[in-house]
């Protein structure tokens, strides 16, 4: 089995590290994944650096090895658009990590990753939030 290590260089709650690791061992268990939350600034530059983009990502995913890769999130990011998909804050975030796995898995935006993020979720955080998940 592989790892999941997690830093927090922001002022941020973030979910309990257990949810974090119970969608990696769904989505990547045999990989070893840093996962980094970040402010607005620093996911900017990394954007741009990584990606020659300008705007400031929810999250940015890349493989640095055979098996190994970093997600980061900007949590200020998402707290904003954690309400636009019907998310708290945490489950949102929740949903960026697993967003970030399934594309170092690689897999592209499209329904049947949609579909995997959700019973991913759904998954991690149990039967009640299933329910209130379909009931949305």
């Amino acid at each position: 089995m592989r790892s999941l290590s997690v830093r927090n260089l922001t002022r941020s709650k973030i979910p309990a590290l257990a949810l974090f690791e119970k969608a990696r061992l769904a989505g990547l268990s045999s990989w070893d994944i840093s996962l980094v939350f970040v402010g607005p600034a620093r996911a900017k530059a990394l954007n741009m650096s990584l990606r020659d983009k300008t705007y400031t990502p929810n999250v940015l995913s890349y493989a640095v090895g055979t098996r190994s890769g970093e997600i980061i999130i900007c949590p200020d990011v998402a707290k904003a658009q954690a309400p636009l998909h019907g998310h708290s804050t945490h489950d949102f975030i929740l949903s960026l990590f697993i967003h970030g796995l399934f594309h170092l898995k690689g897999m592209r935006h499209g329904t049947t990753m949609e579909k995997s993020e959700r019973a991913t979720l759904a998954r991690v955080l149990g039967t009640n939030h299933r329910r209130r998940m379909s009931a949305s």
